[in-house]
């Protein structure tokens, strides 16, 4: 019985048997305090202690890498020779493959951009480029095509500006270069928009004014010109007049009618 987080927590391994010392072939690493029984220990299920024995003991972790406890194989591959981990990219338990994905080489991990769990796929999103990574914006998951589209070249983020989720397409708003953004102002979600009124030159930002969020408004009353300003200032909102408002008469105080006028 060992204490963590102050609870007494028993030793025990992955089938729910009890952890001991005596018939352990890493016994003899005791006395180096490369392992404690509770604390440091490849045997036991809790995985901050399995964690602890390799980053101890990373030598051992390719012995582990067959194991049939499916979190000890992770950690394994986690602290293992990345030469070791190629079969790895075929083992029935998605956590594996999902390290293997974030350890191996890139040329290794391209076919698992079509792995049938969302997790795989998702950090190979985090680690595969160009062609493999466009690839991947037609995911049938939006976390891994808006993990791809705020990785891929900027030059190729209109690709998916119209995306069925308004999560992806804030990505877009937010990478697409100024000079092919502006169809995006009419796009159907508000904090797309909003994105948009954020990037776009002042002067471009005459027609938000109109636009039904007031979010979107507030932010042309921050960033627009003086034409802007002068309808904003009686906008049915009462903080987008405030924001109009007290920008024109900032500006008046600069003697001049800023950006874009």
């Amino acid at each position: 019985m060992v204490e963590e987080a102050n609870e007494v927590v028993e030793a025990v391994d992955w089938l729910g048997r009890p952890v001991s010392c005596k018939d352990c072939p890493h016994d003899a690493m005791r006395a180096q305090e490369r392992c404690d029984l509770g604390r440091i220990c490849v045997r036991d299920r809790r995985s901050k202690r399995i964690d602890r024995f390799f980053a101890n003991n990373p030598t051992l972790a390719g012995r582990y890498l067959s194991h049939p406890y499916s979190e000890l194989r992770v950690l394994a591959a986690k602290h293992a020779s990345v030469f070791l981990l190629t079969a790895l990219v075929n083992d029935p338990e998605p956590d594996v493959r999902a390290m293997a994905v974030y350890r191996l080489p890139y040329n290794r991990i391209s076919a698992l951009k079509n792995d049938p769990d969302r997790k795989v796929r998702l950090a190979a999103a985090q680690r595969l480029e160009g062609a493999d990574l466009v690839q991947m914006l037609n995911d049938q998951d939006y976390a891994i095509r808006r993990t791809a589209v705020a990785r891929i070249d900027a030059d190729l983020v209109g690709l998916a500006m119209n995306d069925i989720e308004p999560e992806v397409r804030r990505v877009v708003a937010r990478r697409m270069p100024l000079t092919k953004l502006a169809p995006m102002m009419f796009d159907a979600d508000p904090l797309v928009r909003y994105e948009v009124a954020q990037r776009l030159a002042p002067e471009q930002l005459d027609i938000l004014v109109h636009d039904e969020d007031l979010r979107v408004r507030y932010a042309v009353a921050e960033r627009g010109n003086r034409d802007a300003l002068m309808y904003l200032k009686y906008d049915r909102d009462e903080e987008v007049q405030a924001m109009a408002i007290g920008r024109l008469s900032a500006l008046e105080e600069e003697g001049g009618d800023g950006p874009g006028a």
